[in-house]
């Protein structure tokens, strides 16, 4: 069975998946990655999302693999740019920016990835990447000269949501941005997992147990958590009891 087929077994039975953004960046040394690896093996953690807008160094590529390493946990390729790519992956998001209408991040990035990705033999998951307006400016906004859809559009962002699944996207991925200034909304959430038939990711600003009970309850699939455990890991078994909703 495919990462993917595993992951909707567990929306299934659990409710949602619990997904932990880690940033193998040169601002993360491995003894802070280790510290989150280490609770995620402990806390029912779903799958790990490892990407970040910026690749600072030359060891990005050392790192994954020390991740992978040090967990069974699939690793899912979030990626930001064709360089992040690497052999260490259990699967990717192949993803497309809907939200935006630069081409580079459309199409002009899947292309040059595609025969690199075959080559690799990576499993994707065709993903529609929406950026939704989080009251501040966000690095992926910056990084790929877009701007994000108003979280009050709640008909601008199903368009969006809409077009991606008759593009034959199998997850819409609602982002308000790491380290956002207020997380994707929950009566957006409902409104656009209401009229859709395939999955929703959401990430960016979810900082507490309730928050992330409250986007799995909403409708969201797959909850994104990242920078709530760059200080700590200490909470982590209550994102994922708020999370697997349907284990209570």
């Amino acid at each position: 069975m495919n990462v993917f087929s595993k992951l909707k077994n567990t929306v299934s039975e659990k409710g949602a998946c619990f997904i932990v953004l880690l940033d193998p960046d040169s601002k993360n040394n491995n003894g802070q990655i280790d510290d989150c690896i280490n609770s995620a093996n402990e806390n029912d953690v779903d799958a790990f999302f490892i990407g970040g807008s910026f690749m600072m160094d030359a060891s990005y590529h050392k790192r994954v693999k020390h991740i992978k390493s040090k967990s069974n946990i699939p690793l899912i390729l979030f990626p930001g740019g064709v360089n992040q790519i690497n052999e260490y992956f259990d699967a990717m998001l192949f993803m497309s920016l809907i939200s935006g209408r630069n081409t580079q991040y459309l199409i002009g990035e899947q292309v040059i990835a595609s025969p690199i990705v075959k080559d690799l033999n990576i499993e994707t998951i065709p993903t529609g990447y929406i950026l939704i307006d989080s009251g501040k400016s966000t690095t992926v906004e910056i990084i790929s000269g877009t701007k994000s859809i108003p979280s009050d559009r709640l008909d601008i962002v199903l368009s969006h949501a809409l077009a991606g699944q008759f593009l034959g996207m199998q997850l819409i991925y609602l982002e308000a941005g790491s380290g956002a200034g207020k997380r994707v909304q929950d009566d957006l959430i409902k409104y656009v997992s209401n009229e859709l038939s395939i999955d929703i990711v959401v990430g960016g600003g979810i900082s507490t147990p309730e928050d992330a009970n409250n986007v799995a309850v909403s409708g969201a699939s797959y909850v994104v958590v990242g920078s709530a455990f760059e200080s700590s890991t200490s909470q982590m078994n209550e994102f994922a009891s708020a999370i697997h909703y349907k284990n209570k």
